[in-house]
């Protein structure tokens, strides 16, 4: 990827102060989860695939969650297209999508379920589907 030049040091600070784990959504699903009686671990290493993580983890069920932010990861609906560097964000923001498909595949491929969710999506909807997922999964007894 070619080297960016910050369109100005104010978006710069910005991008810098940006989230990578612990957003409010993820703070938020996983409050409701955990009240649920659901027991997770967060930030886990993807096996096999290093620097990429899974924001929620049920390790005994082998079901990973990520929680997706609009802009990061291309949301059909809400993803932007900055002006400035346009080129460079364009190529990044592609990456990412790529990566996020790659790391889906990976997963699905080692017998994992993965599910993935926008951050602009409820936090009881989200938290209701993982729930619903980690309970027929712990229902259905492991095959030989």
């Amino acid at each position: 990827m070619p080297d960016a030049v910050p369109s100005s040091a104010a978006v710069s600070a910005r991008m810098s102060r940006q989230n990578s784990r612990d957003t409010a959504q993820e703070l938020a699903v996983r409050r409701l989860l955990h009240a649920s009686g659901l027991r997770y671990r967060v930030n886990v290493p993807v096996p096999g695939m290093p620097r990429r993580t899974i924001d929620i983890v049920f390790p005994r069920t082998k079901i990973a969650i990520f929680l997706d932010g609009c802009f990061w990861h291309g949301c059909p609906e809400h993803a932007t297209r900055p002006k400035a560097n346009a080129e460079w964000w364009r190529t990044k923001l592609d990456k990412n999508m790529a990566r996020d498909i790659e790391t889906t595949e990976h997963l699905r491929s080692a017998g994992w379920t993965v599910l993935r969710f926008w951050e602009h999506e409820s936090v009881e909807t989200v938290a209701r589907r993982i729930s619903t997922t980690v309970t027929s999964k712990q229902a259905t007894p492991e095959k030989p």
